[in-house]
């Protein structure tokens, strides 16, 4: 009996061993996995890009803003002039948070008087604002004790005080930031699986020597493959959001129909990739394998979990490359900001460029296949 078993064990080794790609992705998906989490989880909040109206200009407001650029939590990328300013920065993503100095700021505090400044966080990214905003006021408590000393800190109170304002998700629910992230998530996830295995079915039922047989053209072949899963990937948006509203309750602030405009470009990558997937593999196993690594970096990379901006560098350039990087500032940007498409054109031009580009590859790597 054993040695029929260990015929048996053999026989499956080899037989892996023989299937290269099957094995190349055994081992090498766990080492692809474990870099990216090594790399990029990280509780951490750095180098949260700020954006700063300075309306005392005075020697003391300056020290303030140098105060918060000196450190690794803040990064004062702009300079504003007026709300309207702030305002633009933070609803486009350009900037998380917002420093805001009185013009009675050096005034107030030569005079011994304690002054406030406002800061504003964008309550999207709950995780963030909560940090940047407990950064923000040891920040601004530190640099009361550098003016007064810690002495008359001790008798009068601090100097410098924040009023904090939080914009977009006030209540800083989780919910708010991640429910959005799911719709991206499990559309790219249902999609790219869907359509992974849409060629190798054929292969491996043996009905992809009648489709090549048959009076269809390789062109018409491919837009008939394609067009159920474009209507599945529809339907998938409506049904993801539908649920994330009735279910949990998730507010839509922006244009419905504009979401579901720009998630036509999202699936045009996910149809792509799946696309190429299907044409690249022999059979299923090796298709979830494939799926698999292409889904793990973008879970963890896109910003879904741990903002972009805290990654390493290395993180951050494989994010720019991730179409769902873009697609999740879109869908936060109508969801939770109710930002229209003037603040959302370039992400959804590199969507549609990469969709556009996936495509191509996809219907010229299947005719090559087919032939």
């Amino acid at each position: 009996m054993w040695q029929r078993i260990v015929s048996i064990i053999i026989k499956e080794f080899v037989q892996l061993r023989r299937d290269r790609r099957s094995l190349a992705m055994v081992l090498v998906l766990p080492i692809i996995q474990m870099c990216i989490l090594g790399f990029v989880v990280r509780t951490d909040v750095e180098d949260v890009s700020l954006v700063v109206w300075d309306a005392s200009n005075t020697v003391e407001s300056r020290q303030l803003i140098s105060s918060f650029h000196e450190t690794e939590f803040f990064s004062v990328n702009y300079y504003g002039f007026n709300y309207e300013e702030i305002a633009t920065r933070i609803e486009s993503g350009d900037a998380k948070v917002a420093l805001v100095i009185p013009p009675d700021y050096a005034h107030r505090l030569h005079r011994g008087d304690s002054t406030q400044v406002q800061f504003f966080a964008d309550g999207s990214d709950p995780g963030t604002g909560i940090q940047a905003l407990a950064n923000a006021n040891l920040i601004a408590a530190a640099q009361g004790v550098q003016l007064m000393g810690k002495s008359q800190v001790a008798e009068l109170g601090l100097p410098v005080s924040l009023q904090p304002r939080i914009w977009y998700n006030p209540a800083m629910q989780s919910s708010i930031f991640y429910l959005p992230g799911f719709v991206g998530i499990l559309l790219q996830n249902i999609t790219i699986m869907l359509t992974a295995l849409a060629i190798v079915r054929e292969r491996e039922n043996g009905t992809m020597e009648q489709l090549n047989i048959s009076p269809l053209g390789r062109g018409e072949l491919i837009i008939g493959k394609l067009i159920p899963y474009v209507v599945i990937g529809y339907a998938q948006v409506l049904l993801i959001l539908a649920t994330a509203v009735v279910v949990f309750g998730m507010p839509i602030q922006g244009n419905l129909l504009l979401l579901i405009a720009l998630s036509s470009l999202f699936l045009m990558f996910s149809l792509g990739i799946g696309l190429l997937i299907s044409a690249a593999c022999q059979n299923q196993f090796q298709a979830f394998q494939a799926s698999a690594m292409v889904l793990a970096p973008t879970i963890f990379l896109s910003g879904f979990i741990f903002p972009v901006e805290s990654m390493p560098k290395v993180a951050q350039w494989i994010a720019a490359l991730l179409p769902l990087t873009y697609y999740l500032r879109i869908l936060r940007g109508i969801v939770v900001k109710g930002v229209g498409i003037e603040h959302l054109w370039q992400e959804a031009a590199i969507l549609a460029a990469m969709g556009i580009v996936t495509l191509i590859l996809a219907a010229s790597r299947i005719r090559k296949t087919l032939a």
